[in-house]
């Protein structure tokens, strides 16, 4: 019976902790006018600068025993003109403006820069650079063979 007693207390002061509480705060407000749009969030100015075009990778090429300018720039289309440019200023004789100036001689070994599928314009070359020598990668065949390396 004492149990009895005390479960009802406990309920009883329960009911009561409920009945003093403020309920209104959990009253759900009214549906609004299915008519009235809701207002958009206006758009926020974007300031963001685009992403500079990066500039074309120079690969490495190491000239190997019968190859010519002319099967180099083949092979990575482009032409014997371009890869004169851009190596003239490691290889003189490369140079048209050297006295040392022979495009036909090329040595095994050497290494050529090279942009595939690039060509300069004799017509608007840019001044020769005194900054250091562009980052390169190694240049394998187009056919995705093996790199190339001195003695190869």
């Amino acid at each position: 019976m004492t149990r009895r007693l005390t479960a009802c207390a406990v309920l009883l002061t329960l009911v009561a902790s409920l009945a003093a509480c403020d309920l209104s705060a959990l009253d759900t407000p009214a549906p609004a006018d299915a008519t009235t749009p809701s207002p958009l969030p206006s758009p926020i100015p974007s300031f963001v600068r685009p992403t500079p075009t990066p500039q074309p990778t120079f690969l490495a090429y190491v000239v190997r025993r019968g190859d010519t300018l002319s099967s180099i720039a083949a092979r990575f289309s482009t032409t014997a003109q371009s890869l004169a440019y851009w190596n003239r200023a490691t290889h003189p004789s490369l140079d048209p403006d050297s006295s040392r100036y022979d495009p036909n001689t090329i040595k095994v070994g050497w290494t050529l820069v090279l942009i595939p599928h690039d060509v300069v314009d004799p017509e608007n070359l840019p001044p020769p650079s005194t900054s250091p020598a562009p980052a390169t990668t190694p240049a394998t065949t187009p056919a995705g063979g093996p790199s190339q390396s001195p003695g190869a």
